[in-house]
């Protein structure tokens, strides 16, 4: 979460009259609570939403949010499923054994999506995103590597192969659990990693590799199969066991649907375990997320605490503890609700919007592709060079003015060169919106072209939206 200052600021909230004095408004204009400090006394329920609600209309739309990856709407039903759940401490299992029963099937039904040879030996968790996820697979190889390493902690100092197009929280994890980040730099056209680039840092104190099923610069997977092949033939030559994590927090449930044929995923004897976000492509609001390992081997015993906690043995493997069942409950009424057939229709819906709109933009004498939106439904695009007169950075700001959220952003080491814009499409974004969305681009053009040089890039720019 982000870190706060307090502030000694006096500022009071500034309040309509009419919402603290129903009854006599203007004794009311004599009452504003503190901004920065709890105020002295209570107010009626409906002044503190109305002032809560007033203020949060200053967020941007999120159906309109195109930088981030998080599910923006779910069916009335499901609202009234969380709201139904919210109150409900995920960690009690035995005071809400049925909502811990709905837990377990969602791992056994993601075991079965990801293709585990031997569902039933598959053991998994929820967690409240995939950040929580990441780290506890990245602390399961650690674990396994430390295990089968006589020198360590004394002389081997463990490392983790990725590319530098990862999520944040790999980076979190390494500084957290002093493991060396090796981190493969982008490189030409290779705007991911891939195996000749992984195997180049890998050697005996590599706890593990973590390939991308859906990179969140623009959308492409990464070629899991031949970076586990790789690493097969690097265990042949030199006996060194590495094994791979999947981050699947996008791919995750976008393969298993839309490119059923691609191996990524347990078909592969040395991913150890993969993570995903329900609360991204799995359709549910945030947060949630999910890890599973492939068999108890490749998750150590002694990392799993077995809690006598509220009057039961209770074995869990976590970073926090209470949290609420809602988001859970959530995904087993997705999954029950939309199945197989129904996940792949909103999925390939998701694509064919993110197909059409990447080709409308390309359509364009202004812009190039990177991705084209057909892995993941998201797509990144830049200016050509013939353009001078304004960059990505120029357009995001335009189209912030319309409503819409469309991030600009570089890409990591040895490729800072590269500004691009990039699409999140995500079920809710129609193609009535992309259509929308076009319109606005092709209305802002005329201006951006009579520009006589691009307007100043903020002097921080994000490298990416990991969200």
């Amino acid at each position: 979460m982000s870190l706060h200052k307090g502030s000694g600021s006096p500022h009071e909230v500034s309040v309509n009259p009419f919402y603290l004095g129903a009854a006599d408004p203007i004794g009311a204009m004599q009452t504003a609570p503190p901004k920065h400090r709890l105020p002295d006394g209570p107010m009626t329920p409906s002044a503190a939403y109305q002032l809560v609600h007033d203020e949060l209309m200053l967020d941007g739309n999120s159906r309109l949010n195109l930088a981030t990856f998080v599910t923006t709407w779910m069916e009335p039903q499901a609202n009234v499923l969380m709201a139904e759940c919210v109150d409900k401490n995920m960690i009690d299992k035995d005071e809400y054994p049925r909502t811990a029963e709905l837990e377990r099937r969602c791992v056994s039904m993601l075991a079965d999506l990801w293709n585990a040879p031997d569902p039933g030996s598959v053991v998994g968790c929820s967690t409240t995103g995939s950040s929580e996820a990441c780290m506890l697979a990245g602390m399961a190889l650690k674990r396994r590597w430390s295990k089968r390493t006589p020198g360590y902690p004394a002389t081997a100092r463990p490392n983790l192969v990725m590319g530098a197009n990862v999520q944040v929280c790999w980076e979190k994890f390494c500084t957290f659990w002093e493991v060396e980040p090796r981190l493969a730099p982008m490189s030409g056209d290779r705007l991911h990693l891939d195996a000749e680039a992984a195997l180049a840092l890998c050697d005996e104190n590599t706890i593990g590799v973590v390939a991308v099923l859906g990179s969140t610069f623009d959308g492409s997977y990464e070629p899991v199969a031949e970076i586990c092949a790789a690493l097969d033939d690097y265990e042949q030559r030199t006996g060194t066991h590495i094994p791979v994590h999947v981050d699947g927090a996008s791919g995750g449930m976008i393969a298993p649907f839309l490119d059923p044929d691609l191996e990524w995923d347990f078909r592969l004897p040395r991913v150890a375990s993969i993570n995903t976000s329900g609360h991204k492509y799995g359709l549910v609001y945030p947060g949630v997320g999910w890890a599973l390992w492939r068999d108890t081997e490749s998750l150590p015993e002694e990392l799993v605490f077995r809690v006598n906690y509220l009057g039961g043995d209770m074995p869990t493997f976590a970073l926090n503890f209470s949290r609420p069942g809602a988001q859970v409950v959530a995904q087993y009424y997705s999954f029950l609700r939309l199945g197989h057939d129904g996940y792949r229709a909103v999925q390939q819906s998701s694509r064919e919007v993110a197909t059409s709109l990447a080709k409308r933009f390309e359509e364009l004498d202004d812009f190039r592709l990177i991705t084209r939106g057909d892995q993941l439904p998201v797509f990144a695009v830049t200016t050509t060079p013939e353009v001078t007169a304004y960059d990505v950075f120029d357009v995001s700001r335009r189209l912030r003015e319309r409503g819409w959220l469309v991030p600009a952003y570089t890409y990591p080491a040895n490729r800072q060169d590269l500004a691009v814009l990039r699409v999140v499409c995500r079920n809710g974004f129609s193609l009535d919106l992309a259509h929308l969305l076009m319109d606005d681009v092709a209305s802002l053009l005329p201006e951006l072209r009579r520009q006589a040089h691009p307007l100043n890039r903020p002097e921080s720019v994000a490298t990416a939206f990991h969200h």
